[in-house]
């Protein structure tokens, strides 16, 4: 089979090889087992086309050396570099630690690793629906079912993946082994996908609130959800979830805070974190539970329940 070949800079730290140990822990969305260890091998609909591309991802000074199983132009490639967040100068990040010791102890502890996102805000949308209620191993084993009735299947590294399928192809798909209310929620994701409402270009856009204000919007997506699409989706660096209890918990132990303390004293604490408060949230949330329990939503508002 032809590939096609480019190569990815970093700028700032990066670690490829902890990206690789955090996607092997993360059951939200498919990619091969890397059999030599160190190559990262998935499949997906490209954003720029809603074509599906087989990609495999290798470690190499600097950054990455990446192939694609058809030729990758400047969306492709910006897509990969958005789900490995090398689409951001991370020279910065490591600043951060100097003025925040609790930052700092943990940037030490896992040097270069930054956020690993879902292949498109779509599919993280998607998975945000379908893990509702659920937990991640049975909300995976649907979201792959999905993906192997209604997507198209790519060979990477000689094996087949099952890439999640496009928006158009579940605009009036049923049998998804979902309930009724959630099948309706992901075919007005659909919808919303399609004009251009889930693509990184356009969250990216917005300043994060306004962002995560148009993304509850959407079916099926409240606070937690939306902060997932945003930060985990469409790679938005600097994004901080307004009410997420999971995370302030974390950050409350960390930083010694109030049992009581309100979501706006971890909001100021965020701040200093500027222009990284993803960044930041996710080694928090990463070095805490060894992989980000993204399939566990505390929230309880209407269409976000967990």
């Amino acid at each position: 089979m032809t590939t096609h070949g480019f190569t990815i800079t970093a700028e700032g730290p990066f670690d490829f090889a902890d990206s690789l140990r955090f996607v092997e822990d993360w059951p939200a969305t498919s990619a091969l087992p890397p059999s030599d260890g160190r190559t990262l091998r998935f499949a997906y609909c490209a954003e720029s086309d809603w074509r599906p591309i087989g990609v495999s991802v290798t470690g190499a000074p600097g950054g990455v050396e990446v192939a694609t199983t058809r030729a990758a132009g400047p969306g492709i490639r910006g897509e990969v570099a958005r789900i490995l967040s090398l689409d951001v100068d991370g020279a910065g990040f490591a600043k951060l630690g100097e003025a925040d010791p609790v930052l700092g102890d943990l940037q030490r502890l896992r040097p270069g690793l930054r956020p690993v996102c879902f292949w498109s805000p779509w599919e993280a949308a998607c998975w945000a629906v379908i893990v509702q209620r659920s937990s991640m191993l049975v909300a995976s084993r649907i979201k792959q079912r999905i993906a192997e009735r209604y997507g198209a299947r790519v060979e990477v590294g000689g094996q087949p993946i099952a890439a999640f399928p496009p928006p158009v192809s579940l605009l009036d798909a049923g049998g998804l082994g979902l309930p009724a209310q959630k099948e309706e929620w992901v075919r007005g994701l659909a919808r919303a996908a399609l004009d251009g409402l889930l693509t990184t270009e356009h969250l990216r856009s917005l300043a994060p609130e306004e962002a995560l204000a148009e993304l509850r919007g959407l079916p099926g997506v409240g606070p937690f959800s939306a902060g997932l699409i945003l930060i985990r989706g469409a790679g938005a660096p600097d994004a901080f979830p307004g009410d997420e209890p999971r995370l302030f918990a974390i950050l409350r132990e960390a930083y010694g805070l109030a049992e009581d303390a309100p979501p706006s004293a971890y909001r100021r604490l965020a701040d200093s974190w500027r222009p990284y408060r993803s960044w930041a949230s996710f080694l928090f949330r990463a070095t805490a539970y060894g992989v980000m329990n993204d399939g566990e939503p505390r929230d309880r508002t209407p269409g976000d329940a967990s």
